[in-house]
């Protein structure tokens, strides 16, 4: 018996659209499954916007590859379609003496993901560049850019739909099972509750990826890792930002620091912060504003008392807690599980929306890999 659709794609944020975008181009009949009433509710627009160069990655990483090639193809996409986007630059900025000896390593680094455009300048140099910045020196990071991240989905949703891909919305996914004939049952509830068979699944749930894989039985758990949340708080400038580029703090063990970033109208945020907690949680404490001020007027002294106002928060879908090397992306296709027709995306953090279009091809790869298990 024929199954009710080829393919379902679950979730609808940057990476699940991209995903059915690319399925669509392949010939494959899709369909979107999202649990809330549009796309890109989640961590697809709460994050920084940030087109990114691909700097931080251990060489060889799904993260460092797939950054590098995403960025490429982001760009030309955007260009492409008209989508908002700006090729800003940005500074990564050390403070002290100490730090400018690490900066030598970031470059290296980014010439071995394949990122050879970095530059180091002191902070004389910098301060010709963003007269409001305080530094020892910096790195130059001509590629980093920022995107329309919902316009983005939009073009990516349309392009799928026009190449026969549908939509659902208020369809959270309940559970599902491997059937004897290779097929998959899916079970939703919401609005539009559903059964339906599938030939393949593609989980691009984010955060909820993890549990979302458990439910779906007859792949082995061990491959399906515990999922960690970690918010990050985001907070707007109150008038003109001084700068015209993105200034970066060096980075920290759990990401890239509070750094400073511009939306497509010349507004500032700042953000993200590091707050780990037990769930999805978009609540804004406005006292953490207090340790943006100390963190801020290490690159910006001159950022005046009151100029930050509470904006919103995001939550990073990590596999790796609180003192435990971060974790790559994970694409687990059949040759992982051995489950034929299953990919499960885990760990889709930044800098998964740089990468969109890139992970949307890795996830087609490993859809058509032989099962095995390791």
């Amino acid at each position: 018996m024929a199954a009710d659709i080829d393919c379902v794609v679950l979730g609808a944020g940057v990476v699940g659209l991209a995903v059915a975008r690319e399925l669509s181009m392949a010939g494959r009949e899709v369909l979107v499954v999202e649990s809330a009433e549009a796309i890109g509710t989640g961590t697809s627009s709460r994050n920084s916007e940030v087109i990114h160069a691909g700097i931080y990655y251990p060489q060889g990483s799904l993260k460092a590859q797939l950054c590098v090639a995403g960025k490429h193809m982001l760009y030309d996409y955007c260009a492409e379609r008209g989508i908002p986007h700006r090729r800003l630059g940005k500074l990564i900025v050390a403070s002290t003496p100490e730090q400018s000896l690490q900066l030598g390593a970031i470059a290296q680094r980014a010439r071995l993901n394949g990122v050879d455009d970095l530059y180091e300048i002191d902070g004389a140099h910098a301060r010709e560049l963003e007269p409001a910045l305080a530094c020892d020196a910096a790195l130059v990071s001509p590629s980093t850019g920022i995107v329309d991240s919902h316009a983005l989905m939009l073009s990516l949703q349309g392009d799928a739909e026009n190449l026969g891909a549908q939509c659902v919305f208020h369809t959270p996914f309940h559970a599902g099972r491997l059937l004897d004939t290779g097929e998959f049952l899916l079970q939703f509830t919401g609005s539009d509750a559903m059964e339906l068979t599938a030939n393949c699944v593609i989980n691009a749930t984010g955060l909820s990826a993890p549990s979302v894989a458990l439910a779906l039985h007859g792949q082995p758990h061990q491959h399906i890792p515990k999922p960690y949340f970690c918010k990050g708080s985001y907070f707007t400038l109150s008038g003109r930002s001084p700068f015209s580029r993105l200034i970066y703090p060096m980075p920290d063990s759990a990401g890239l620091g509070v750094h400073l970033t511009l939306d497509l109208g010349g507004q500032a945020k700042f953000g993200p912060d590091t707050e780990w907690i037990d769930g999805e949680d978009y609540s804004l404490d406005a006292r953490r504003a207090d340790t943006f001020y100390e963190a801020v007027r290490r690159y910006w002294p001159a950022l005046p008392d009151g100029a930050l106002n509470p904006g919103y928060t995001g939550i990073r879908p990590k596999i790796a807690g609180p003192g435990m090397p971060a974790a790559d992306f994970v694409v687990a296709g059949p040759s992982t599980h051995g489950v034929s027709g299953l990919v499960n995306l885990f760990g889709i953090e930044s800098p998964g929306l740089t990468a969109c279009l890139a992970l949307a091809q890795t996830t087609r790869s490993a859809l058509m890999q032989t099962p095995h298990l390791a």
